[in-house]
């Protein structure tokens, strides 16, 4: 008997064993199959995309359905190969909408719009934009026709510009004027033993108020008031030209409660001109057509306009105008993709090296601000980029704090009469909680080789324990101050101002467009278009010339696939997964808690209208 054998391993021992490679085995069947899985989706995707060229008959009517208008959209591929997911209107970016009409205006068989505007959820800017493209496209004396079952009144100042406005026999318009309301948070994070630790420049900057205090001060509130009552007016006066009625009569319409009464008090007051129920408005269109049956009515939608060739009056030529997109807030985030990152900065350093036939830059700024450091950054490339051939900014519905920061670099600048810009002011907030860690028994013992040593425990705007002493607040003050200095700075070389005069206009001090540029902060008034041709000027281009918008519209695979970390990965995918109250709530918490290093951004949301 060979007593050299080894020794038999006991049972369990294998059964460990088994379930390892069991367990190794069906990870890697699942994440093969995952893998065929999104291969086939895209292949698919990319199959029934490839040629969407539609053609246009006789008694087309372009319907658009108007719910968000980005600057940047993301289109659900996957789920709009499947019966039961995506949509059967994929998002288009505002860039596209008015290319779309353009093209609509310009072509012999789209002889009208038929307009949704049900939860129209776009800035005020860009409402304009798309409002002036429908303006324009009717003067080709084709029709629009709008409807909705219900109006905002931000949706019926777009919709007012149509021939027909049609409402639902239930519905109601709520002219009542413009409110904004702030969140307070002070007496909430006292009674939890949470104290704001606030260090700011700026009388207006009203960001770091619900921290603080209990009420708005009086300068936040003179501001706000100031921007609300400008945003008013503008849509009564829009919508008096456009229904033919004076100011003084809608105003006094809103003022009366009226909105809330019947639908037919819209129609007796001329807000409105027929009422409708959704179902019935194909026989509205064939009306409006003068077609006998809606059979005959052909729709197209504006994703199948994107397709078609440019409109035939679209400039064209060897000269480039380049246009790039700068949206969302300033995120000096490595874990991110969305808003505005460092990669914006390594684009514009890019296209200044390319040597390309660009011969004009145009911005396209929609950015509340944040990261002062990253606002920074992408200030001084574009400065430099402006050294070889003209930078001109488009201010979308906003373009304030760091997205001011941003623009201050241009040769020009352009903003819509209600674009939210200035805010000229810096601000941080360290988050203090000495009194809660003492109601739960906590402390922090600290042993430090110098003054400032432990204002690196957590980073200087973690969440402290035991406080700040004078000499660090006087620190993290002075950073604050002098990165205020460096922005009056930058405005006042970009506008060619004095010092006193940017700080004049600083403080974080709100303006709306008009106003900016009254006080100089803006040179013209307009939308993206005024900004390019402004751009091919500067550029001294006398031909003709080509506009290369860039890609406004991305699949969500590619952002997903294209996260450079497995926690932007992560990130992306939990996005997807998340509802659309479940998205808004962690908006409203990252607004109101993640105010880390040194920010300069708007100081309040924008109100519902």
């Amino acid at each position: 008997m060979d007593t050299n054998l080894p020794p038999k391993q006991p049972l369990g021992f294998w059964k460990t064993v088994l379930a390892s490679f069991l367990g190794f085995l069906g990870a890697h069947i699942l994440f093969c199959l995952f893998f065929l899985f999104v291969s086939i989706s895209l292949i698919l995707g990319a199959v029934l995309t490839k040629d969407r060229t539609v053609t246009l008959k006789d008694n087309t009517v372009l319907r658009i359905d108007v719910a968000s208008l980005r600057e940047i959209v993301v289109t659900d591929d996957f789920g709009n190969i499947l019966p039961f997911g995506g949509s059967a209107n994929p998002p288009v970016s505002l860039t596209q909408a008015l290319q779309g009409i353009r093209k609509a205006k310009a072509n012999p068989n789209i002889k009208g719009i038929y307009l949704n505007v049900e939860n129209l959820s776009a800035g005020l800017a860009s409402t304009d934009e798309l409002r002036e493209a429908l303006l324009d496209f009717k003067k080709s004396g084709k029709f629009v026709i709008a409807y909705a079952d219900n109006y905002s009144q931000k949706a019926y100042y777009l919709a007012s510009i149509a021939d027909r406005v049609v409402l639902n026999p239930e519905g109601m318009i709520p002219l009542v004027g413009i409110a904004s309301g702030t969140l307070m948070m002070h007496e909430a994070l006292e009674k939890l033993g949470i104290k704001a630790e606030v260090f700011k420049v700026g009388t207006y900057k009203g960001a770091v108020e619900p921290y603080i205090l209990d009420r708005l001060s009086e300068p936040n509130r003179e501001q706000i008031r100031a921007y609300i009552s400008g945003a008013w007016e503008h849509i009564l006066s829009g919508i008096a030209t456009a229904r033919n009625l004076s100011v003084d009569s809608i105003r006094a319409f809103a003022e009366g409660g009226h909105a809330f009464d019947a639908a037919q008090t819209y129609l007796r007051s001329r807000l409105v001109d027929t009422l409708a129920y959704r179902l019935d408005m194909e026989e509205v269109v064939a009306r409006e057509l003068g077609v006998s049956s809606p059979s005959k009515i052909h729709q197209v939608t504006l994703n199948d306009l994107i397709s078609l060739p440019d409109a035939p009056d679209e400039p064209m030529g060897d000269n480039e105008v380049t246009v790039l997109y700068a949206e969302g807030e300033i995120m000096d985030s490595p874990y991110s993709q969305e808003g505005i990152q460092s990669a914006l900065a390594e684009q514009l350093k890019r296209l200044g090296e390319d040597g390309t036939s660009t011969k004009a830059l145009v911005l396209r700024i929609n950015s509340p601000g944040g990261s002062a450091f990253l606002s920074e950054q992408i200030w001084h490339q574009l400065r430099e980029l402006k050294r070889k051939f003209p930078v001109v900014v488009s201010m979308g519905d906003v373009a304030a704090s760091g997205g001011y920061y941003i623009a201050s670099a241009a040769d020009a600048i352009v903003a819509s009469p209600m674009t939210v810009t200035g805010s000229i002011g810096i601000f941080g907030i360290v988050p203090e909680a000495s009194a809660l860690a003492k109601r739960l028994g906590l402390s922090m013992d600290v042993v430090k080789t110098s003054p400032y040593a432990d204002l690196e425990i957590g980073g200087i705007f973690g969440l402290g324990i035991n406080g700040l002493s004078p000499e660090q607040k006087a620190v993290i003050q002075g950073i604050v101050e002098r990165g205020y200095r460096t922005f009056l700075s930058r405005v006042a070389e970009g506008r060619s101002i004095s010092i006193d005069s940017a700080d004049h206009v600083g403080q974080g001090r709100v303006w709306l467009g008009e106003q900016a540029k009254a006080l100089g902060l803006v040179d013209e008034l307009g939308g993206l278009q005024t900004a390019i041709k402004l751009a091919a000027k500067l550029a001294n281009i006398s031909g003709d010339y080509y506009v290369h918008y860039g890609t406004t519209s991305h699949s969500f695979w590619d952002q997903l696939f294209g996260s450079p970390t497995t926690e932007g990965f992560v990130a992306r995918l939990r996005d997807r997964l998340m509802t659309e109250q479940e998205r808004r709530l962690q908006q409203f918490l990252r607004q109101s808690f993640t105010y880390t290093g040194i920010q300069a951004r708007l100081p309040y949301g924008l109100p519902a209208l």
